[in-house]
């Protein structure tokens, strides 16, 4: 099933269901884009088409914020399990280090993707991250040219060979990445999956267990950085227009179908 949020579509797909899409997805080599919106993104994007058009192009597109759940049951849609990038990305480890897949870290400051990689392929025996690279180069918009650096880091992952790319950028910066590489390559799991990086490579915890469990992730980010305040104001103004507007929260599609949503 499609819920759009104010035009945005997300998936209600539990975690399962999502392990069984991306196995199939690694073993078949299909491209496969995901993006993992939550209310702050999609409060962005009600006013901005092209923000839409983008998640929208995704191949996952998942809730990743509380929000979004409470939203769908106010309008008593059946969206039961928030599914969060960063629990994406571990399965995704998981399932590498299983399988064999080769894996590549994109994103943050100097250094971390590095350590970000060997403190994975620590926590993970047999891993292999074939390559990284920091998020501080020349960028392009969604409807520039690619710059060199973008190229070259593009190239790279071609040349090695990673079948699943982290691209840890921020949104909505990495989503335009993603979208602009998987255009070039016809192969590869690519997640946006903002500052994961941080958290993998032992920089910064992710919220205690307790914070996570109550649906209060938010809560604990703003208290470890009050400057965030502002981003928060977007959980209520969304929840009033979610009560307020008629079909803010609609289903679009009833059922999922796997083999049309891979590969696109």
């Amino acid at each position: 099933m499609e819920v759009s949020f104010f035009g945005s579509r997300v998936q209600a797909l539990s975690m399962d269901q999502v392990d069984s899409y991306l196995e199939e997805a690694l073993a078949q080599g299909k491209k496969t884009r995901i993006y993992t919106p939550n209310t702050e993104i999609v409060m962005e994007a009600k006013d901005k088409a092209w923000i839409r058009d983008l998640l929208n192009s995704g191949d996952l597109r998942l809730a990743d914020g509380i929000g979004l759940v409470m939203g769908a049951k106010i309008n008593k849609i059946p969206l039961e399990e928030r599914v969060t990038g960063f629990d994406v990305s571990i399965h995704l480890l998981q399932i590498a280090q299983r399988e064999g897949y080769k894996v590549y870290f994109l994103g943050a400051k100097k250094g971390i993707a590095q350590r970000a990689a060997q403190e994975m392929e620590e926590d993970y025996p047999g891993l292999v991250v074939v390559g990284s690279h920091h998020g501080y180069y020349e960028k392009s918009s969604l409807d520039q040219d690619l710059t060199q650096d973008e190229e070259e880091i593009i190239e790279e992952i071609q040349r090695l060979q990673a079948d699943i790319v982290f691209v840890g950028l921020g949104f909505p910066v990495q989503e335009v990445f993603i979208h602009k590489a998987s255009q070039r390559l016809d192969r590869g799991v690519w997640i946006g999956n903002g500052g994961v990086l941080d958290i993998l490579a032992k920089e910064q915890k992710r919220a205690p267990e307790i914070f996570i469990r109550l649906h209060l992730e938010w809560f604990y980010r703003l208290i470890k950085n009050p400057s965030r305040w502002k981003r928060q104001l977007a959980i209520p103004k969304f929840l009033i227009q979610v009560i307020t507007k008629k079909n803010a929260v609609k289903i679009v599609r009833e059922d999922f179908n796997e083999n049309e949503s891979k590969g696109n």
